[in-house]
């Protein structure tokens, strides 16, 4: 498994492919609320399988003094071999170098297990993003 920050157009085309595989085709969000206003300041990551083909996606921007990740998804036939826990690995060592040790999320409730294992805590109720229910989760780096 090879994750990087993506440094071209294809490899942001790369993360833009999974992100509408699994948020758009399987979980039925709008084109217009997946690909939003914000994609230009983010940093985004992509994860490739050994075979060279993306798997995995992921953003991170800074947002009111937190580092922001955003968009963490996988697609399904990777699922739980690791490349969720390998972006996420990224993304938060991208924020330390940057300077950042705060990170904050809104994770679809049913990936709240997952990140807690990583160590991540719920600080809100329940709200809905898209039509799908979704709690914030914070992390101290």
């Amino acid at each position: 498994m090879n994750v990087k920050v993506c440094e071209n157009e294809k490899e942001i085309q790369d993360a833009f492919s999974v992100r509408r595989i699994v948020f758009i085709d399987e979980q039925n969000v709008p084109e217009e609320e997946e690909i939003d206003q914000f994609e230009e300041e983010a940093v985004h990551f992509v994860s490739y399988h050994q075979q060279g083909a993306p798997v995995a996606a992921g953003r991170y921007r800074v947002v009111d003094g937190y580092g922001k990740v955003e968009r963490i998804c996988v697609l399904k036939e990777a699922r739980n071999n690791g490349s969720g826990k390998a972006i996420m690995r990224e993304i938060e060592a991208y924020a330390l170098k940057e300077g950042q040790h705060k990170l904050k999320l809104n994770a679809q409730t049913h990936a709240i297990p997952f990140y807690a294992n990583l160590g991540y805590e719920v600080v809100s109720e329940e709200f809905l993003d898209a039509g799908i229910p979704h709690k914030t989760m914070i992390k101290k780096i």
